[in-house]
């Protein structure tokens, strides 16, 4: 299946990066997959999820591994507290290791951004959409989860926006990535979410395949990648995977064919340290 990402190894560990970012070369980045670590059973191989019930060593080893990979101190990074909301954090070099290596206050953030270099983002996945954002002018960066409630909450939006009000990014400037979730193959909704959904975007239909009598297929790819041209990001600034992590049960977790007995996925962002 072709991707908009690129599919590299290190030894053992496979991860994505987004050709237009690898170019610019101030930040190192990575989308993971489940191959390469050290975790076993419904956890194998590189579960980075410490609340899904995974030995605790074996997923820190995890980390280890993918962030040596792509020249990350995992020590360093900084963890989201995802709870499907549209809150925005900004990162500085204080919140370094929080919610890996020490407590952290983040609380119910689906998003962070900073403009520090060496201070590195993490979110986590497992069907939802990464989106991946970097400002190359302003050099600044950001992470933002979107499953179904935050992209009707315009999360992907609300991010940019942010950073346009604390570091002057501009969405023009922007570069996107908008990484390997559950495809519009594999996602059905309800009458619920097409609700929301129509409340949030007046051209809902174009990210819905009707299938039955209240069941619809929803492309979140579509629906991220439209909130982002509405405020300005240029469309070939956006990068999509293109990948389904429920197709792709061999290369990503998936909690919906895997019933929710899965490991978790990371998007992982920083600016590198040299960055004048």
């Amino acid at each position: 299946m072709e991707s908009g990402f690129l599919l590299r190894r290190k030894g053992k560990i496979h991860y994505l990066t987004i050709p237009p970012f690898d170019k610019t070369g101030i930040v190192d980045h990575c989308f993971t997959t489940r191959l390469g670590g050290v975790s076993e059973g419904v956890y194998s191989q590189l579960n980075l999820g410490f609340k899904r019930g995974d030995d605790q060593q074996k997923v820190l080893k995890n980390y280890e591994l993918i962030c040596s990979a792509i020249g990350i101190n995992y020590k360093d990074l900084v963890c989201s507290d995802q709870i499907h909301g549209d809150k925005v954090y900004v990162a500085t070099e204080k919140d370094k290791g929080k919610g890996i290596v020490r407590e952290s206050d983040i609380i119910g953030v689906d998003a962070l951004i900073t403009n520090k270099p060496g201070v590195p983002l993490i979110t986590y996945y497992a069907d939802c959409v990464p989106i991946f954002i970097l400002d190359p002018v302003k050099k600044a960066i950001g992470l933002c989860h979107a499953g179904w409630r935050g992209t009707v909450q315009k999360i992907g939006q609300k991010t940019i926006l942010k950073m346009e009000q604390v570091f002057e990014t501009r969405p023009s400037d922007c570069l996107v990535g908008i990484g390997p979730s559950i495809g519009q193959c594999c996602y059905e909704v309800d009458a619920p979410v097409i609700a929301r959904l129509k409340e949030s975007f007046s051209n809902w239909r174009e990210m819905v395949i009707e299938k039955s009598e209240g069941k619809w297929n929803l492309d979140l790819w579509k629906a991220n990648k439209y909130q982002l041209e509405e405020i300005g990001v240029v469309e070939s600034n956006i990068t999509v995977s293109g990948l389904c992590t429920s197709c792709r049960n061999d290369l990503f977790y998936s909690y919906r064919k895997e019933k929710g007995v899965t490991g978790s996925l990371a998007a992982i962002i920083q600016l590198k340290k040299y960055n004048k």
